[in-house]
């Protein structure tokens, strides 16, 4: 089925009356529908929000508290089980059922979760520092955020004794077995956010030349890890959202600098090699061909005409699955946009598109209440969050009503559950380019 960017044609119009039939407010405030001599839905607000100046507060309350904490990898954390070594990522989850169960089933608590908390933490530590660096990069208070996230990155990264191996064979295992799960693809997800934060520390003295060449070097070999594994390759290929979290890392790693979308990388087989040296072509991702999975496999598999996702709706989280798989979606369109080219446009001629999954979930986000499917077994009263899907689309479609509604929900999920569904915490190093960009 071809695909088209979205332009003002008749199948643009029948999206439309779709969307007027889904949420009919928001459609009549984007025409210019009047009420009282307002416009319907309509805000005052500029959909190009201030995230600095909204977020400032937020983000050094964390960055502060995080000044604290030493770099803790997985290496400080022995899994007894592992079939790998101490600086392979290691976690394990239940049997997948079978119907022939034994009457006595694994207990969820004693699963070994701590290399996965352990990465959840660092990769909510140093996007916040980050963050903290940008609103401040030429002070030496700003510095002293920089400073401490580089340790961060270095101890995960870079330093031999204390690094994590980038793979993940052993991610997701039931005890006992080595098979790999493409489940594991979740584990990793808030990476994207680290790389995110890497591109701005480019050009400070607080990153030393070698240790980004050495970071540079471990998200191309995890961006190749993505490309040749088979439970990577199981994970790129779900219809749900494994898939969409294997689309948002790819693409996160494959901007993160211009070295590794030229195929640069350094070989770790040598802790004082650190010269790059230049791959075979194509070896890793390049962002044209994730553009086109997007374009062609994403949008096809797992957005209806009506804006949902059916896959989601099918599991038993529909709604935090919903919103997580619209927030992952959200970074990927920003992600794979350029000046010339917007993802966010993207439209199949049955009309799937980001615009219209947007439209359909606003009014649940607005209201929880309103949810016509079922509820979530479990913390389905926690949520909407401060979900990014709307800052992104309210800056990308002129939606100011998009980023009033998003300034208006809890920022920081507490529950550790609901922080591993909620893999983009600081805005700020999305909606602003770094120099590395």
């Amino acid at each position: 089925m071809p695909i088209t960017l979205l332009t003002l044609t008749r199948r643009h119009f029948c999206s439309t009356a779709t969307l007027a039939l889904l949420a009919p407010k928001f459609v009549a405030a984007q025409s210019g529908v009047q009420s009282g001599g307002q416009l319907v839905g309509q805000s005052r607000t500029n959909p190009r929000a201030d995230v600095a100046a909204i977020d400032h507060d937020r983000i050094l309350a964390a960055a502060n508290r995080y000044l604290t904490l030493p770099p803790t990898t997985i290496t400080a954390i022995p899994a007894p089980h592992s079939p790998g070594t101490p600086h392979d990522f290691y976690s394990e989850s239940l049997p997948t059922p079978t119907g022939t169960e034994p009457a006595t089933k694994p207990d969820p608590t004693t699963l070994f979760t701590a290399h996965s908390q352990a990465l959840l933490e660092f990769c909510i530590q140093v996007p916040a520092l980050v963050a903290a660096f940008v609103l401040a990069p030429n002070t030496p208070e700003g510095l002293r955020y920089a400073t401490h996230a580089v340790a961060h990155l270095r101890a995960w990264f870079v330093t031999p004794a204390t690094r994590m191996n980038p793979a993940l064979p052993y991610g997701q295992l039931v005890r006992g077995s080595d098979a790999p799960h493409f489940e594991s693809i979740l584990e990793t997800v808030h990476l994207a956010e680290v790389a995110q934060a890497v591109s701005f520390l480019t050009r400070t003295e607080a990153m030393p030349e070698e240790d980004l060449i050495a970071i540079y070097a471990w998200f191309a070999a995890y961006l190749e890890w993505l490309g040749t594994a088979r439970p990577a390759l199981l994970a790129r290929d779900q219809r749900t959202h494994h898939g969409t979290s294997w689309l948002l890392q790819a693409a996160a790693f494959a901007r993160l600098a211009p070295e590794l979308n030229a195929g640069i990388r350094k070989v770790p087989q040598s802790p004082s090699s650190l010269a790059p040296l230049v791959a075979p072509p194509n070896e890793i991702t390049p962002l044209s061909a994730l553009r086109h999975q997007f374009r062609t496999a994403t949008l096809r598999a797992q957005v209806v005409a009506d804006g949902s996702f059916p896959r989601e709706l099918s599991s038993p989280l529909p709604y935090r699955n919903s919103l997580f798989n619209l927030d992952m979606l959200a970074g990927i369109c920003d992600l794979l946009s350029t000046r010339f080219e917007s993802a966010w446009e993207y439209e199949l001629q049955d009309g799937p598109s980001m615009r219209v999954a947007i439209a359909h979930h606003l009014p649940y986000i607005q209201n929880r209440g309103t949810w016509p499917y079922r509820a979530d077994a479990t913390l389905f009263t926690s949520l909407p969050l401060r979900q990014p899907s709307l800052l992104f689309a309210g800056r990308a479609y002129n939606r100011p009503e998009y980023v009033d509604l998003w300034k208006t929900l809890p920022a920081d999920p507490t529950n550790p559950i609901l922080q591993r569904t909620f893999p983009i915490r600081q805005p700020l190093l999305w909606v602003r380019r770094s120099p590395a960009m």
